[in-house]
């Protein structure tokens, strides 16, 4: 880290930036973003650190390009260390308190490549719930009228469009025309996943990254893409495989005290929440597969002895585990993944 530490507080409109050098603070002052820009490209090389917000990013990325050390920093690190009431100037001496701490985790940021396969994912996850609360809407509605949708009667397609054709069930225009209206964004809603759930394949066949994390046990095109997102710009600010699998919320809580460790299961609320939902789902699903036949290779003995001894929920766990420990080599090493056969 440079002598000279530039802490960034982030906003729409302004920026603050705190200058620290010389165990000082030389300015704390107020930007615009033009101001800010400028700044940065007349600065000699200083060690940046953004505290990490929607566009820290952009800013960590500008920052580099310049020459400048840019690095993010947690949030709620920051509010722990900030002294006094909640300014922005409070806010920005605070990021660099936080920075000169020891052993500080800073934040991996991203580039532009995976911030678009990023928007690409929340669009598709934005467009699943929209889709279900709809769903769930026009089922509820349509329950008041003692319209009852089932699965023999075509599903939801198939009452809406029965109900629009029933010419004597006393609904009138107006209320025809709104579920008419309703159905057509539904089947948008439809349109629209399956628009990002191709675009996604499409990039993991073409994204070197992407095409061979596809080769680990249950890892399907949306788990590929979001283990690159979340590991594959910054693999070495984790030292090893099972801190990228601790940040993504896989391995137990650990609550230790006076010589004795204990761990417990994995914690509830993490910061990924989705990325780990989606491998856990992912490596249930490998394991359905492979407890219907013999194993093949040394993995596959391991998860149906671990399933024997601790049922396929643990074992679903360990294996995404396994599968972001290993996603994590494969990126920081270049290498394939190769499954080892079981010897006769």
């Amino acid at each position: 880290m440079n002598n000279t530490i530039i802490g960034v507080d982030l906003a729409k409109e302004v920026i603050q930036v705190c200058i620290y050098t010389n165990k000082s603070v030389r300015s704390n002052t107020e930007m615009t973003t033009r101001e800010f820009l400028i700044f940065l490209a007349n600065l000699k090389s200083a060690t940046v650190i953004f505290e990490a917000c929607s566009t820290s990013n952009y800013w960590k990325q500008k920052a580099t390009s310049l020459g400048h050390d840019a690095r993010l920093i947690c949030p709620k690190l920051v509010h722990s260390v900030r002294q006094n009431q909640k300014t922005d100037k409070n806010d920005a001496l605070a990021v660099v308190q936080a920075a000169l701490l020891p052993d500080v985790n800073f934040i991996s940021g991203k580039n532009i490549e995976q911030q678009q396969l990023q928007s690409i994912m929340r669009f598709r996850e934005l467009a699943i719930k929209q889709k279900t609360a709809l769903g769930n809407q026009l089922k509820s509605l349509l329950l008041e009228l003692n319209i009852r949708v089932s699965n023999r009667d075509g599903g939801l397609k198939g009452v809406i469009q029965a109900t629009l054709e029933d010419g004597e069930n006393d609904l009138s225009f107006e209320f025809r025309s709104a579920l008419q209206m309703a159905w057509t964004q539904y089947r948008g809603l439809i349109k629209s996943i399956v628009h990002y759930e191709e675009v996604l394949a499409n990039i993991s066949t073409q994204h070197t990254e992407c095409k061979r994390l596809l080769q680990l046990e249950g890892v399907s095109t949306i788990n590929a893409v979001n283990l690159y997102i979340a590991l594959g710009c910054q693999p070495e600010l984790f030292h090893k495989g099972k801190e990228a699998s601790a940040c993504i919320g896989l391995t137990p809580v650990q609550h230790s005290t006076g010589g004795k460790v204990k761990l417990g299961s994995i914690g509830k609320y993490v910061k990924n929440s989705m990325l780990r939902s989606n491998l856990i789902v992912g490596a249930m699903s490998a394991i359905n597969r492979i407890m219907t036949r013999e194993a093949v290779t040394q993995k596959e003995a391991w998860i149906q002895a671990l399933v024997a001894r601790r049922g396929k929920r643990c074992a679903a766990v360990a294996l995404a585990n396994k599968t972001v420990r290993t996603a994590f080599a494969m990126l920081t090493q270049g290498t394939e993944y190769k499954a080892v056969l079981i010897t006769a």
